[in-house]
């Protein structure tokens, strides 16, 4: 029998863990489309939103998904919370990958926050050049502190511009090395870095580099997301779901 299997992702880890599951399973990839181009991924995409919980329990019988798997990025906390609760509507299995954060380490100047808005009022009082590595979605948050300069670097352009009289774009798609993030960071004078805690190799280049420089980081903590069976590496995940997939008579059921 194939397992039907759907990924919520818009995550490296989820392109990845979408191809090793192909050869053994039917996989059906998610994307929220909040990217315009997103990179190729291997497998069959659905793009766009469900209609929340219902809507994605709805898809999760319409298909006949087998598991789901939430791959998303670990600030997408309704997008998390829709698929924990479309999984107890319907009773399909979930697991979830979910990379560990990073830790501050010494040399590191870092102010943890809770949201972008608390961030935005965390840079200070007294202009400075702040470099706003977040992505376009959250960004408007720091037109209530219109004083700073700031660099913001998306892969889609940001739309409606911010509302602040100095600022500039960058468009650009990580990973992103330390030595290219210093010297971005040095070209542009930046004396303030804001960013999620994302976790993984791709993005930890800024952070690196501010530690370098002796940068100060305001750093937006991990919302809570739901408590499900999960693994941390795409490696764990996909044995969590060899077990799964794995026919009753060879587990000796």
């Amino acid at each position: 029998m194939t397992h039907r299997i759907l990924i919520l992702g818009g995550t490296t880890e989820a392109r990845q863990l979408a191809g090793k599951l192909a050869v053994r399973a039917s996989v059906t990839l998610s994307l929220a489309g909040r990217t315009e181009s997103p990179v190729a991924q291997g497998v069959p995409v659905r793009s766009g939103g469900f209609g929340g919980a219902e809507g994605l329990a709805a898809y999760l019988r319409e298909a006949g998904t087998d598991l789901m798997i939430d791959a998303t990025h670990p600030y997408a906390a309704r997008i998390s919370a829709n698929a924990a609760q479309a999984a107890r509507l319907t009773g399909v299995p979930i697991l979830a990958l979910r990379r560990p954060g990073w830790e501050p380490v010494d040399g590191d100047r870092w102010t943890e926050v809770d949201t972008t808005s608390d961030a935005a009022q965390t840079a200070g009082l007294a202009p400075r050049r702040v470099f706003l590595a977040l992505g376009r979605q959250e960004v408007a948050a720091f037109e209530a502190a219109p004083q700073h300069h700031y660099l913001i670097r998306s892969v889609d352009p940001v739309e409606p511009k911010l509302a602040v009289p100095d600022v500039s774009y960058l468009l650009a798609r990580g990973p992103f090395g330390e030595a290219e993030e210093r010297a971005l960071l040095e070209e542009h004078r930046i004396e303030v870095v804001v960013s999620k805690n994302s976790g993984g190799a791709a993005t930890y280049g800024k952070i690196a580099a501010a530690r370098a420089l002796g940068i100060d980081v305001v750093m937006v903590r991990r919302p809570d997301l739901p408590d499900v069976p999960s693994a941390e590496t795409v490696d764990e995940l996909a044995a969590m779901v060899d077990h799964f997939v794995e026919p009753a008579a060879e587990r000796g059921v």
